[in-house]
């Protein structure tokens, strides 16, 4: 990291000063309006297919600000990037403040993934990969259908000795999944962001938005999947979670969105990155999985 943090010295117009991390990498304000960010485990190739897809994005003009890299480099093994940085409080702590209301946090989950419905997803998108995997999502495959029933099949697999034990039939569970997934057939795809959630998206002082981190399950993508779920993640673990999730569920359902295609989607996601934080489910985010697979009427649809 002291390789790293030279390189942004050199970068930097002002002190640099550690924003916060992720499970991809950490980010340094560098001061001119610029952040740099250490990626954790990715290479500069890898990095570079996420700068020609944020390019891809922003010719989108989406009604919120988006990340923009400028520059992409490899210091002490590790990739580095240099971004524009967006400035705002990201929607968990105006939340928690009070600065934005209950309402107003649920109409600006809606407006963003309806805002996503507009885009066409372009070739750049599908050369990203999705959670731990190293290969694109959409290597080899022929439809968004079955590039996710691909993904479901390879993370069941790598987490089946847990979910086994915590989800009631989890064997069938998951061959009705890719059943489902296999039929799909959808001809128009948009760009999937693959994790709304409040602390990924920033609200300025004049209310305008932007969303962040882009890469953990970004694809070329149905527009329902983003639907599906954002709803789930606006509160993951409050005491009003499902009361919440319900609400979002049919707002979305008002939108066009398929209830039981939303299901669809949130067992695809809840089975693909169960195991993602921790390798023995010991952590809040497996429990969360869980919890939407044994859903019933999340099974009943399925």
């Amino acid at each position: 990291m002291d390789a790293a943090m030279e390189y942004f010295e050199k970068q930097a117009a002002g002190p640099v000063e550690l924003i916060g991390q992720g499970m991809e990498g950490a980010v340094y304000d560098l001061g001119g309006g610029q952040v740099g960010k250490v990626w954790f485990n990715r290479t500069p190739d890898e990095v570079l297919p996420l700068q020609e897809f944020l390019d891809e994005l922003k010719a989108q003009d989406l009604p919120f600000r988006t990340p923009e890299i400028s520059a992409v480099d490899e210091v002490g093994e590790r990739a580095v990037s240099i971004e524009a940085k967006l400035v705002g409080t990201p929607l968990s702590q105006a939340l928690e403040s009070g600065r934005v209301s209950q309402q107003q946090g649920l109409d600006m989950f809606v407006d963003v993934v309806a805002a996503l419905a507009t885009t066409h997803a372009g070739s750049a998108s599908r050369t990203l990969p999705v959670v731990e995997e190293s290969a694109p999502f959409w290597r080899y495959r022929v439809s968004w259908g079955d590039a996710l029933a691909g993904l479901v099949s390879r993370r069941a697999d790598k987490s089946q000795h847990y979910l086994q034990a915590d989800v009631e039939g989890f064997e069938e569970l998951v061959d009705h999944v890719l059943a489902k997934l296999a039929l799909l057939e959808l001809r128009n795809l948009q760009i999937v962001h693959g994790d709304i959630c409040t602390p990924n998206l920033l609200v300025d002082d004049d209310g305008r938005l932007a969303l962040l981190d882009w890469g953990f399950y970004t694809t070329a993508g149905d527009n329902t999947f983003d639907a599906s779920t954002a709803a789930g993640f606006y509160d993951m673990y409050g005491p009003d979670a499902r009361a919440i999730d319900d609400q979002l569920l049919g707002r979305f359902e008002e939108l066009g969105h398929d209830r039981g295609r939303m299901y669809l989607y949130r067992a695809a996601y809840a089975i693909t990155t169960a195991t993602i934080y921790s390798e023995d489910g010991s952590d809040g985010h497996y429990t969360w999985c869980v919890n939407n697979l044994n859903r019933e009427d999340l099974r009943a649809a399925l």
